[in-house]
This record gives C-alpha cells, sequence and structure tokens, in this order.
C-alpha cells in the first residue's frame, strides 16, 4: 500500500516502509510509507492545485460523489470490515458496523449538500446583506487507531462537501482501512489532489499538517497531551481548530432504571471496541439501595463475554489495539490493586492460553468499591475496565460525575421526568444520553467541554466548522 497524493499512490520520499500488525496474533497484516515533512509539503501543494476546481464545484456536485463512494463502501463491506478488524483488533461485527457507519455519514453529507445556501437581509437604511459560506481551503485531520473510518468520515464528509481540499493523517497502527477508503472515494470520481494521505509518524507528519502555514485547518482525534502539542504548533498560523481528545464519561444508574436495560448498556458502553471508545463509560455510579443486585447481574454478563480473535466466530471482545495501550490499562489497575483502591470483582489481568499470547488481551473488568479519588477515576482509562461507585442519591452523583477534567460524554439511566430534566442541565459533558450511551449518529453534533476539547464534529454545525462567512452590505 502506498500514500496518496495528487490522485498517485507513491512511496514516500525516504523510500521506507512500516509494518501493520494484527494485534490479536502479531502477524503482519500490511505495510504502509514511512511518510515525513516533505510528503506532507507534496500533498500539501497537490491540495492547494486542486481547491480551485473542487470549491467551485456546487455543493450538489460535490455530494454525488460522496453518494456513489458510500454505495462502493457498502458493497465492499465484507472485504473492508476484515481489514479493519486485522489491523485494528475488534471483533468481526463491529467493524462491519464501522463501515456501514462511514457509509452513513457520507450518503448524510451528500444529503446536506442540496441544501446548502447563505442568508439574506433587508435591513432599511443600510441596505440589503447577504452572507456568504466559502470553504477554508486546504484542511488537515489527523484521526487515531480506535475508530479509523468513522473518524475518518466525521473529517473528510463535511470538509469535502463545503469545498476544501484535505491532507490526512491516519494512525500508524491502523492506516490500512483509511487507504481503502481513500482510493474508493477517488474511484467514486474524487478529482486528484482533493483528498491525499499520507502515512508516518505523529512527531514528523501530524506537526507538519499542523505547522504547515498551507493549512488553514485541523481537526484532531487524540490524547489530550497531543492536543494541547497541535494547538500550540498552529497557533502562528491562527488556524481553525478542532480537537476532541477524549473524555472519562460518567453513567449515573438511579434506582427506578430499567436493571436489565442499564446492565446491557454498560456492557456496549464500556466494552465495546475493547473500551477503546472516547465516549465509552469509564465511571459507574450506582444508587447504594440496588448497587449489590446491580454488581450480581453486571458480573455474570461480564464473565461472559468471549475474548479473542476478532474474527473468530462467538467473539465479543478482542484485543487492545498496540503493546503500548496495554501496558498503560495493566499499569492503571496494578497501581489501583496497590493502594487497595477497591475490589477487582472479575477480570483484572490477561487471559491465559496459548491462543493470546502473541496478543495485546486483557479481560473485561470490574472493580467495585472504587474511592471517589481513586486513579481509575481522575485518569482516563483506555481499555476494558470499569471502576464502579455507589452513590446515596443524584445531589451526590452529579457532583462526582462533574469532578473530572474532562467533559465529553455522560449517561443517566432513570424514568423520572424531574431526574432527567435535572441531570440533562447539570452534566458537564458535550453530549448527554438518557437510558442509553456511546451511540452517536451523523445528524448529531458531537464534542466536548473543558480537557474534551475544542469545536463540534458530526451535523450540519460541522459544515460550518470548515466555511468561514462573508457579508456583503449593498445600498442601492
Amino acid at each position: 500500500m502506498k500514500m496518496l497524493i495528487n490522485g498517485e499512490w507513491r512511496d514516500s520520499v525516504s523510500g521506507k516502509v512500516f509494518l501493520v500488525h494484527n494485534p490479536a496474533t502479531g502477524d503482519v497484516v500490511g505495510e504502509a510509507p514511512l511518510g515525513g515533512e516533505d510528503d506532507v509539503r507534496s500533498a500539501i501543494e497537490a491540495a492547494g492545485e486542486a481547491f480551485a476546481d473542487w470549491s467551485a464545484r456546487s455543493s450538489r456536485d460535490r455530494g454525488k460523489v460522496l453518494f456513489f463512494a458510500a454505495e462502493e463502501v457498502r458493497r465492499r463491506n465484507t472485504d473492508l470490515a476484515a481489514l479493519l478488524t486485522a489491523e485494528q483488533g475488534k471483533p468481526i461485527r463491529e467493524a462491519v458496523d464501522e463501515i456501514n457507519g462511514f457509509a452513513n455519514i457520507l450518503e448524510y453529507y451528500h444529503a446536506l449538500s442540496a441544501g446548502e445556501r447563505g442568508e439574506f437581509m433587508n435591513l432599511g437604511g443600510y441596505g440589503r446583506v447577504t452572507v456568504e459560506r466559502r470553504p477554508l481551503g486546504i484542511c488537515g485531520a489527523i484521526i487515531p487507531w480506535n475508530m479509523p473510518a468513522i473518524i475518518m468520515g466525521w473529517k473528510i464528509g463535511p470538509a469535502l462537501t463545503a469545498g476544501n481540499t484535505v491532507v490526512l493523517k491516519p494512525a500508524r497502527t491502523a492506516p490500512l482501512t483509511c487507504m481503502k477508503l481513500a482510493e474508493i472515494l477517488g474511484d467514486a470520481g474524487l478529482p486528484p489532489g482533493v483528498l491525499n494521505v499520507v502515512t508516518g509518524p505523529g512527531e514528523t507528519v501530524g506537526r507538519e499538517i499542523a505547522r504547515n502555514p498551507g493549512v488553514r485547518k485541523v481537526s484532531f482525534t487524540g490524547e489530550v497531551g497531543t492536543g494541547r502539542q497541535v494547538a500550540l504548533d498552529a497557533a502562528p498560523a491562527l488556524k481553525r481548530l478542532t480537537l476532541e481528545l477524549g473524555g472519562s464519561d460518567p453513567m449515573i444508574v438511579c434506582d427506578d432504571a430499567d436493571i436489565p436495560a442499564a446492565v446491557e448498556g454498560v456492557v456496549r458502553g464500556r466494552f465495546y471496541n475493547c473500551g477503546q471508545v472516547c465516549t465509552a463509560v469509564k465511571r459507574l455510579y450506582v444508587y447504594e439501595s440496588i448497587a449489590d443486585e446491580f454488581v450480581r447481574r453486571l458480573t455474570a454478563r461480564v464473565e461472559a463475554i468471549v475474548v479473542g480473535n476478532g474474527m473468530d466466530r462467538g467473539v465479543g471482545m478482542g484485543p487492545l489495539n498496540n503493546r503500548a495501550g496495554l501496558e498503560r490499562v495493566v499499569g492503571q489497575v496494578d497501581a489501583a490493586r496497590d493502594r487497595d483502591e477497591g475490589e477487582i470483582v472479575t477480570g483484572g489481568q490477561a487471559p491465559r492460553g496459548e491462543a493470546y499470547e502473541r496478543g495485546h488481551f486483557f479481560l473485561p473488568t470490574l472493580i467495585a468499591g472504587v474511592p471517589h479519588d481513586s486513579v481509575l477515576f481522575a485518569e482516563e482509562v483506555f481499555g476494558p475496565v470499569l471502576p464502579i461507585a455507589t452513590v446515596p442519591g443524584l445531589d451526590e452523583a452529579l457532583e462526582l460525575a462533574n469532578n473530572s477534567r474532562y467533559g465529553l460524554g455522560a449517561s443517566v439511566w432513570t424514568h423520572s421526568a424531574d431526574v432527567i430534566a435535572r441531570a440533562t442541565e447539570e452534566l458537564e459533558a458535550g453530549i448527554v444520553w438518557v437510558n442509553q450511551h456511546l451511540r452517536i449518529p451523523p445528524e448529531v453534533p458531537f464534542g466536548g467541554t473543558k480537557a474534551s476539547g475544542i469545536g463540534r464534529e458530526n451535523g450540519s454545525r460541522a459544515l460550518e466548522e470548515y466555511m468561514e462567512e462573508k457579508a456583503v452590505l449593498i445600498r442601492l
């Protein structure tokens, strides 16, 4: 697989490659060019040359390309999902859903493309005013390895629909599916140079995208420290920024909740994609009056999850994507164990057996009775570990839920209209779910508060993030 610049698949300037490994087996899945700063500059030059023609097209014509690409993605779903599982590790059914999700996003922005319009006002003595919306120019997209297809869609969907050109950097441990999706977009009619994909390290490829003055906007998804560096690198050119920087989502289960439904909500919300989701349930607060029953039911359900290679039938949770992520999760659990911060109800270690020896596996883990100042609550745990605390009621639950530097998502499980009204008002998060968690359709604006970032992806709002306004006042 080669990088895509100006519609051509080419090697990096260095001529070097890096290998992509299956996180379940350690086997080599493929290779990608080890790109560098010169490759990014070539991609930016190609994007600049392509911008005039692409931005001059009607939004409807641009949207048609996305629609045709979505059709082809759906047709090739099986192969794309297998590739995604091989490089990322998630169970094949989750990979199928993610590939379909990418197609959903393209179809959504195709639908929006038919209704693009500006504003008109008659202001009497001031004259007539039109407000035009125009694309920014070249946009950079830096995406992570946990949900590469979905997050690629979140970034390129609105950017391309708005008339921008894009330089995309996939994650080093999961670049292959993104490159295939870019190839499909080209086959669907996306002109050369409109979407360029440069693979390589974040410290060279990512930083050049963030620093290069030819890039007008950068959209980054990743951890807080890297997001701060992206903001610093982009600051001299006063670039537009969208930063989605992770979260530590609380889930509050009230005493009137549907317990079986809430248990399933925890299982999906925490252990989907091996817990490697920014909006995963990462802190669980359960009312004291139902805590024993809830934890008992949840434990039985979690212990039924089959851990293994995502391509194997019946597997409910695959490995973590990379060794560094596994080591961090192990370190966080060990730190909590050493400090006697709660009781490990189930899990807490890697599964045993020959089938797991070469992969980055960790058992789905529940830790009950976790003190409120535990490292498991203070840090984002990006893996299949769930700390649980009990609360006497809503006041303490909301206080603890908001006691975090993060503010990405949160959920409350209840049938009380009063509790719903208060929780949705007071929870400090960019998205609040009621009696559900994790799902984000493309119509819904997505982003966070506090350290979880700035800007929004998804929805019609995302188009505005990729456009600038020009007001024209006419007095005849």
